[in-house]
C-alpha cells in the first residue's frame, strides 16, 4: 500500500518538471507585453526562478547557454523521484 504523503509528493514534483519544460519551451518564442504568452510565462518564472537561480549561482559560466533547467530535470527525475519518492 503506498504512502498517501508520497503519492502527494510525486505529484507536487511532476508538476514542478512540467513547468520547468514549459517554461523552456516557451522561452522560445517571443513574449508581447500583455499576451497570454507573457501572462503564463511571468506565473511560471515566479514558481521556477527560485530554484533555477540558485544552481545557475553555483554553476560555471557556460556562455549564452543556460543549463540550470537541464540539471534541475535531471536532478528532479533521477535523484528526487527516482531514488528518494520511488515514483
Amino acid at each position: 500500500m503506498s504512502n498517501p504523503i508520497s503519492g502527494l509528493l510525486c505529484n507536487a514534483v511532476s508538476i514542478f518538471i512540467m513547468m520547468i519544460i514549459v517554461r523552456v519551451v516557451l522561452s522560445w518564442f517571443p513574449a508581447t507585453s500583455g499576451g497570454i504568452v507573457a501572462q503564463v510565462s511571468y506565473f511560471i518564472g515566479r514558481f521556477t526562478e527560485p530554484v533555477l537561480s540558485a544552481v545557475r549561482r553555483r554553476m560555471p559560466r557556460t556562455g549564452a547557454i543556460d543549463f540550470s533547467a537541464l540539471v534541475v530535470l535531471l536532478f528532479l527525475q533521477i535523484v528526487v523521484q527516482g531514488m528518494i519518492l520511488n515514483c
